[in-house]
């Protein structure tokens, strides 16, 4: 299975309590739930509103949840946020 990097950014990386895990996953799906699985629902809260970039390409969770996952690739949580 392929190792991933799973980034955090904002309000997941506060959730997570660091700036990014490494992973065995096969899926983007595979990899949001075994940090999700390791930090709690404080993260899965975060996961169910966040925007995803796959190896930098912005893609909608809808595809991304079954999109394979080669050998390092970069899963990027994206919190919203508001500016002001």
């Amino acid at each position: 299975m392929p190792q991933v990097t799973v980034r955090y950014w904002a309000a997941a990386k506060a959730a997570a309590g660091r700036a990014e895990d490494v992973v065995d996953a096969a899926t983007v799906a595979d990899a949001l739930a075994q940090v999700a699985r390791t930090h709690g629902e404080r993260l899965r809260a975060v996961l169910g509103a966040a925007s995803l970039l796959v190896d930098g390409e912005r893609v909608a969770r809808e595809a991304a949840a079954g999109r394979s996952l080669g050998e390092g690739a970069v899963v990027e949580v994206l919190p919203p946020f508001a500016g002001g």
